[in-house]
């Protein structure tokens, strides 16, 4: 691993990603002025936000002066051609890099490739598996490929449907976790209010990813010290 072990090893504790998904760079800029100073570990530009505004949103938010050790995260969702569309992210500033899961092999291998050349790290979306033999069986594959990064992921669409809410991925970042140990980085997201971070940290997960429970919330900078606190960290 590139950046990210290393910024997991200098917080000594799990990192707090939140996730940009609007399809407006100025309204998500809005937000990011309100979260300036505070120890996030990662900050994630969006699947709709780049879809909406191309590419340039990475390289604008990558831009900004950022506390030093803050990483970004290009959630590309790479299907095909992972090692152009890696390219195309860590040459905007991306640090981490994402691909599905359920791309084949050469994909996320090229991404892989493409993003140890810049330093950067690829992390591997599990949407779509949900069941626990599934995960292990896709999770041994990835870590034999030499991929170590992961994220548990239960879509907002599939939530709705089973009426199911993110604390139902907390029996699964534990079995994965106590399964496969410190080989595997992960990450976890999909409706996670701030409250809850302490309980996917226990459970083992190595980032938790915040979306709209911070960015939609009627103060992010307050929604986010809750998590943060929650995961430890001293906010003055």
């Amino acid at each position: 691993m590139g950046r990210l072990k290393s910024a997991l090893r200098e917080k000594g504790k799990p990192l707090l990603q939140v996730a940009l998904d609007f399809t407006s760079l100025e309204n998500a800029l809005k937000v990011l002025r309100k979260l300036w100073g505070l120890p996030i570990g990662i900050i994630e530009v969006g699947t709709p936000l780049i879809k909406s505004e191309g590419i340039k949103a990475v390289s604008v938010v990558s831009s900004l002066k950022w506390e030093d050790g803050i990483l970004i995260l290009a959630d590309m969702k790479s299907a095909d051609v992972g090692g152009l569309e890696a390219e195309l992210a860590v040459g905007n500033g991306a640090d981490i890099v994402t691909v599905l899961a359920s791309s084949d092999d050469e994909v996320i291998r090229a991404a892989d490739t493409a993003c140890k050349a810049k330093g950067a790290d690829v992390e591997v979306d599990m949407i779509g598996l949900r069941s626990e033999d599934e995960l292990r069986k896709r999770i041994k594959e990835l870590l034999a490929l030499g991929i170590s990064a992961v994220n548990l992921h239960v879509g907002i669409d599939v939530q709705r449907k089973l009426g199911i809410t993110a604390s139902a991925l907390l029996k699964l970042v534990k079995e994965v976790k106590d399964a496969f140990g410190d080989r595997l980085l992960l990450s976890v997201s999909g409706g996670i209010k701030p409250y809850e971070a302490s309980n996917f940290a226990r459970a083992g997960a190595d980032i938790i990813v915040i979306g709209s429970a911070i960015t939609k919330s009627p103060n992010p900078r307050e929604a986010a010290t809750t998590a943060l606190k929650n995961l430890g960290y001293s906010i003055e």
